[in-house]
């Protein structure tokens, strides 16, 4: 959490009591919640916290690369802190996400860029599937 919060004191933002709730639980999150589920995990600690903080507040943290917009095709934008490249496995039948990282994906993706003539400067890979029942 120290780190995280080094990092807002780093890029200008005040941490206000409110904020640091707000961080903590984005940063001890083991999903990817959404505004609405923060809000709702914010209150628990501090009624005083009103929606439009949790917003304002995600807003400024996205702003500063702190956090890491998830979208995953159920209409709400997710959270994440911003932990360095990895892509992510949507379960669609419970909408659990699980985080990966593959090297060789990632020499691909460059490959592909790069035979079609273009740099890689950026991308968003999410993919989508559902468990295997063991036979």
């Amino acid at each position: 959490m120290t780190n995280i919060i080094d990092k807002c004191l780093e890029a200008g933002l005040r941490i206000t009591n409110q904020r640091r709730i707000i961080i903590e639980l984005i940063d001890s999150a083991d999903d990817h919640p959404d505004v609405d589920t923060i809000y709702r995990r914010a209150i628990d600690i501090d009624d005083t916290i009103s929606l439009a903080t949790i917003y304002r507040t995600v807003s400024l943290l996205e702003q500063a690369d702190l956090i890491e917009k998830v979208e995953v095709g159920d209409g709400k934008a997710r959270y994440e802190l911003a932990r360095g490249h990895h892509e992510h496995l949507v379960d669609v039948d419970n909408g659990d996400i699980h985080e990966f990282y593959h090297a060789e994906l990632e020499e691909l993706k460059e490959k592909i860029a790069r035979d079609m003539g273009f740099e890689l400067v950026g991308h968003r890979l999410e993919l989508f599937g559902r468990k295997l029942k063991p036979n």
